[in-house]
């Protein structure tokens, strides 16, 4: 099994990385693969709300940049970690633009990630981590994944590069979210041909002004 976790931060090995690791380093000790991606440092635009992906159901997004070959690392992965620095009580807004795009066209694609495992990390200074955390835990909601938990809001707290390592509390609730990512995982990978999965609906949509 592999996870792929993505680094929001603009920093390349920041706090947003290092509660990433935390977690892998969980995972991998259960012998589950795992890969960082940097996206904070990416020039990465928004969804402009074009349909291309829906129409076309090609696994790609109309914009030819590091989003489509993401896509497709989430695709070929059993989870998936989301990682965020707060910027102004929010996500970045790099690592915005990718999820949007990323999980717009995997709802469309035939919800790509469904049953997934998908868990949110945050690292803050002070204040907006439970919003930040929100906002991830959003685009794991919609999109049916599973999603393992810790023992407290996935957030720890830091200002410079390694700081938050010295958080005691954010440092173990990182690491036990890895230790229950990696049991869920296993239990879903265990329960394959013994429990029946559920049948995937069509999406209803309900506009309420027409």
């Amino acid at each position: 099994m592999k996870v792929v976790a993505f680094n929001g931060s603009p920093h390349q090995e920041g706090n947003t990385y290092h509660a990433i690791k935390l977690a892998t380093d969980e995972l991998e000790k259960e012998g589950i693969e795992t890969e960082i991606v940097h996206v904070g440092n990416k020039k990465i635009r928004g969804c402009t709300a074009c349909g291309y992906c829906a129409k076309e159901r090609n696994e790609r997004c109309v914009f030819d940049d590091e989003v489509n070959e993401w896509i497709q690392k989430m695709k070929e992965a059993d989870g998936i970690i989301l990682g965020s620095p707060v910027h102004y009580a929010a996500m970045a807004g790099t690592m915005k633009s990718f999820l949007d795009r990323a999980f717009f066209v995997a709802s469309v694609n035939g919800g790509m990630l469904r049953h997934k495992a998908g868990a949110a990390v945050v690292a803050v200074r002070r204040s907006g981590g439970v919003a930040t955390f929100s906002q991830l835990n959003n685009y794991i909601n919609y999109s049916e994944m599973v999603m393992p938990t810790s023992n407290y809001w996935n957030i720890i707290h830091g200002m410079n590069p390694g700081e938050a390592l010295q958080d005691g509390e954010g440092v173990q609730i990182m690491r036990v979210l890895g230790k229950n990512m990696a049991w869920v995982m296993k239990l879903v990978e265990n329960g394959k041909g013994a429990v029946n999965e559920p049948e995937a609906e069509d999406k209803i949509f309900t506009n309420f002004v027409r």
